[in-house]
């Protein structure tokens, strides 16, 4: 039983939005997804860190999940900026019980635990949003959900997964920092990250904690293997 974590799958199988039309490592990638998935065993667990699919609502992006659902391994979702489908937890788990996507789960006000190890997460902020008005409602909105998300870890071993960056080319985000060190998180894993801005993000360690990008095209489309 492994855990693995991948973000920015991009899937467009409902909508008219293939990542292929950028050239270099995108071309192809929904087939790369599916080779990039079979060191994936049906027992493992994969964290997706947002954008997922380009479609607009639930029904637009229905290809696209049962694409993911196919893939081997339990999924665990967070949000992205670009997931316009994404609603309430309740519908989400509602229309995946509908369509029979059983190895698709929200991770949002939450945490899933691999063996005793909890994993954490929710979207984050970025430092582009300030750049069109800082929206201190949604800032504070995401604050809330990632400490609800490490409360319910309890005293475990936390790994914390967001689809944005923390840090990035000298920019941090000090809350969202401050409240992963405050509750012990081992490592964070954050996507969002494409083409020329992978040489600007951060992977290492700082305060205590490990960091490294997951975005898709960064990792050749194959999962990143955490633990085993």
């Amino acid at each position: 039983m492994a855990l693995y974590v991948i973000g920015d799958t991009h899937l467009s199988l409902g909508s008219d939005k293939p990542m292929d039309v950028f050239g270099g490592g995108w071309e192809g990638y929904v087939e790369k997804l599916s080779a990039g998935f079979q060191a994936v065993e049906p027992q493992d667990t994969v964290v997706l860190c947002g954008d997922l699919s380009w479609g607009m609502s639930l029904e637009q992006a229905r290809p696209d999940f049962a694409f993911l659902d196919a893939l081997p391994g339990r999924k665990l979702l967070l949000k992205g900026n670009h997931d316009y489908w994404w609603t309430t937890a309740s519908k989400m788990n509602a229309f995946f019980a509908e369509n029979g996507f059983t190895t698709l789960h929200i991770l949002h006000n939450n945490c899933y635990f691999y063996r005793e190890t909890a994993l954490c997460g929710t979207r984050g902020w970025f430092y582009e949003e300030e750049q069109s008005g800082h929206n201190e409602k949604v800032f504070r909105r995401e604050l809330i959900r990632l400490e609800a998300s490490l409360k319910a870890a309890g005293e475990h071993e936390k790994l914390c997964f967001l689809h944005y960056p923390p840090c990035y080319q000298g920019y941090t985000c000090p809350e969202i920092l401050e409240l992963m060190e405050r509750y012990g998180v081992k490592a964070c894993y954050y996507g969002h990250l494409h083409g020329g801005s992978h040489r600007l993000a951060f992977n290492g360690r700082r305060g205590g904690i490990e960091y490294r990008l997951v975005s898709a095209d960064y990792l050749g489309f194959r999962p990143q293997i955490i633990c085993e």
